[in-house]
């Protein structure tokens, strides 16, 4: 038999299963469809439709993995156990079959696929189809071991690839329990399920280099604590950023072409290829969600990510508002704030010494973004020499911080050149006086 096939195709991987299930030896050809050999003449005379997998067994040519996998069973099993005669039992196989090729892999073709393409995701509406498929899934589930009947057949198989496949681009199969519950049974059970899993290998290393080196433009100053954070984040997560420097005091970020990206204006902004961010938690929590290997900086428990939440809009609301108030002043007056403005920053300082009581971390027990985001604030009062020493929980989380954080150094680059300008804000401002 031989078998037209490409590794990365969860179809392929499916009826190698399906032949180490049957004890069946495979001739396989493996078919550069980048080079275009599934359109070679002498291919297109086996398969007219030119897809993966093809089997041709003694001159007879079919494909589509769903129907050779029921005809490999058909032929060659040695009883009917992956594929009942009874016709109840049947129905239930041919459905889940079909919920694989038309539900299953079809939200994964229409919005993983573009990405390890081209680097782009499908919609928001394509990954809902991702998602109602896998509920519909758990809810067959439900109660039982395997995907049709009451025990092991071609649907579990076809079904398994699929899956697995969704694995290897990080999707949170966790999120359902009785898929998850299945799929770690249905790896230690199936044949054939290493080389399986070895065949999605390259795959994931493209996923890997597309997530790494997306195509994401970067609005921003280095002086702004707010790019910083995002600089780190970015950092943290791996990903590299096409950085666009903007020059806030020419106005270029009033510029129309930047208008049409933000039309509020501001840096730092993100746009990830053609999708617009800006507001710097906003992008450094999407940077997270997207793009992280896990998802330990943004937990997806809800109560951590509520605490997360509620320090990013103090960083925001409270902690930068003070920064704002009292130091930027110079810009407009050539001096920083009044007593009442700077009495707001030990405040704020006040209350972050007392969320960081016997806590090592802003939030939670570890390094999250909620830490990147305060650490990029702190940092700027740090280089303004505000007396950081004066809350001994934040000076101890502080010093912590910045061993722990990717990207510290080039953070307190960016904060020492913002000094660097103040300082000089204040002494044209005095020198003029």
């Amino acid at each position: 038999m031989d078998f037209y096939y490409s590794g990365r195709g969860s179809g392929c991987r499916s009826i190698i299963m399906v032949a180490k299930a049957l004890g069946l030896e495979l001739n396989k050809k493996q078919l550069r469809l980048s080079e275009g050999e599934h359109l070679k003449p002498e291919f297109l005379k086996l398969n007219p439709q030119h897809t993966v997998p093809t089997l041709v067994d003694n001159g007879f040519s079919i494909w589509e993995s769903r129907a050779i996998a029921v005809y490999l069973v058909e032929k060659y099993g040695k009883d009917d156990s992956l594929y009942p005669k009874d016709p109840q039992k049947r129905a239930l196989i041919n459905q889940r079959l079909y919920f694989d090729l038309g539900t299953l892999f079809d939200s994964f073709f229409k919005y993983y696929y573009p990405f390890i393409r081209n680097g782009q995701y499908g919609t928001a509406e394509d990954f809902k189809k991702v998602e109602a498929a896998f509920e519909f899934l758990n809810i067959f589930l439900e109660g039982q071991d395997y995907v049709a009947c009451n025990q092991f057949t071609v649907a579990d198989i076809a079904i398994l690839a699929t899956v697995s496949t969704f694995e290897i681009v990080e999707f949170d199969i966790a999120k359902y329990p009785n898929v998850a519950r299945w799929y770690a049974n249905a790896k230690k059970f199936t044949p054939g399920w290493e080389e399986n899993w070895e065949k999605m290998l390259p795959m994931k290393t493209i996923f890997e280099d597309r997530k790494h080196h997306a195509d994401m433009d970067f609005y921003y100053t280095p002086l702004g604590s707010g790019c910083r954070i995002v600089v780190m984040v970015a950092k943290a997560v791996g990903v590299d950023l096409d950085r666009k420097h903007l020059d806030t005091s020419k106005m270029e970020h009033l510029k129309p072409e930047f208008l049409k990206i933000n039309p509020q204006h501001t840096i730092p902004t993100l746009v990830d290829h053609g999708y617009s961010f800006w507001e710097s938690r906003a992008v450094a929590v999407y940077l997270v969600e997207q793009y992280g290997k896990d998802d330990t900086l943004f937990p997806k428990d809800p109560k951590i990510q509520a605490v997360i939440n509620q320090r990013l809009y103090f960083d925001m609301g409270t902690l930068y508002v003070a920064l704002a108030d009292y130091y930027y002043k110079v810009f407009a007056t050539g001096h920083f704030g009044t007593a009442e403005q700077f009495k707001k920053v030990e405040d704020s300082f006040e209350l972050l010494n007392t969320f960081l009581e016997c806590q090592d971390y802003v939030a939670g027990d570890h390094l999250t973004v909620a830490d990147i985001a305060i650490l990029g604030s702190v940092s700027t009062f740090d280089a303004l020499e505000f007396d950081v020493n004066k809350y001994p929980n934040v000076a101890k989380w502080y010093t912590n911080a910045k061993k722990i954080t990717p990207g510290w150094e080039e953070n307190w680059e960016g904060a020492m050149e913002l000094k660097k300008v103040i300082e000089k804000k204040k002494c044209s401002t005095t020198n003029k006086s």
